[in-house]
């Protein structure tokens, strides 16, 4: 029996989609807060229980039965550690025998400060004694595609990463890897640096999107906490803003950049080159 944590969001119903084509649906749970948000999964047979990270009962509860577990990360940054080890104390207590964990790129010598709640969940992970594998991801592509529109509307991509390369992939490419890892026999004690095959600086995006768009789009590089004030300006929550402007800053000094292909290794092909996602991301977009 496998399951995933927050099996609602973009990674969850990924990695489901992946295991769906090797593993029967009764045999895969997905662990929701909010049960309707994935009828859909359900209509497929897939079982669906309902915690919460913050819930350490009913987390233990929907872990019956279960043998291996994907714990994506929550995405409550400053909740993440306290979240995590209920999560992790409660497949101890279920008999879980495998997890997998979704962490950050190099995340023991990244400059981000984003690592340190994932290096405190993979100590807790050793602590437990429960067999596991941590899943350094890099940056999705997704990340700097969210703002496409608003690139589009000003012509001009914002950010504090300088020249630094970024070695992203596609969700999808990640969800692959996430599923591959939990069905291995030899998964277990593995710390894998997963990233793109391929890297690009900021700059580079921002003469695609041009490219691509037929619109004239620049990158414009700005201090961080510029950066950051200019994203709380477009409206989005200080502590959010704040952690975007420091993973730019942390790009800079190549928190985001890795050549090691390990993620084409394991998935067994060449990761999503941004260009592709790119052009998936322009088609999406309301006409204008």
């Amino acid at each position: 029996m496998f399951a995933i944590t927050g099996a609602s969001g973009q990674l969850g119903r990924l990695v489901i989609a992946q295991l769906l084509k090797t593993v029967p649906a009764s045999q895969i749970v997905a662990i929701v807060r909010t049960p309707s948000s994935v009828a859909d999964l359900a209509a497929q047979g897939v079982q669906v229980r309902q915690a919460d990270y913050n819930q350490a009962d009913a987390v233990q509860a929907a872990l019956q039965g279960v043998q291996r577990l994907l714990l994506i990360s929550s995405s409550e940054i400053g909740q993440r550690e306290a979240q995590h080890r209920n999560v992790v104390q409660a497949a101890k207590a279920a008999g879980v025998q495998l997890i997998a964990y979704t962490s950050l790129l190099h995340a023991d010598s990244t400059p981000l400060a984003l690592a340190k709640e994932h290096l405190a969940t993979e100590q807790m992970l050793r602590d437990s004694a429960i067999p596991h594998a941590v899943l350094r991801n890099g940056w999705y592509t997704e990340n700097y595609l969210a703002s496409l529109a608003t690139a589009l509307q000003h012509g001009a991509v914002l950010g504090a990463a300088g020249a630094g390369r970024i070695s992203s992939a596609s969700r999808e490419d990640y969800a692959t890897a996430a599923a591959i890892v939990l069905q291995a026999a030899d998964a277990a004690g593995k710390v894998l640096e997963l990233a793109g095959d391929d890297s690009y600086s900021l700059s580079e995006l921002a003469a695609e999107i041009s490219a691509q768009s037929g619109k004239k789009v620049q990158y414009q590089d700005m201090p961080t906490a510029a950066y950051q004030a200019a994203l709380e300006s477009f409206g989005l929550p200080a502590g959010f803003a704040a952690f975007l402007a420091d993973s730019d800053e942390g790009a800079s000094k190549g928190g985001l950049f890795d050549d090691s292909r390990a993620l084409s290794k394991l998935i067994g092909r060449a990761t999503t080159p941004f260009q592709t996602s790119l052009k998936q991301a322009l088609t999406a977009l309301p006409a204008a």
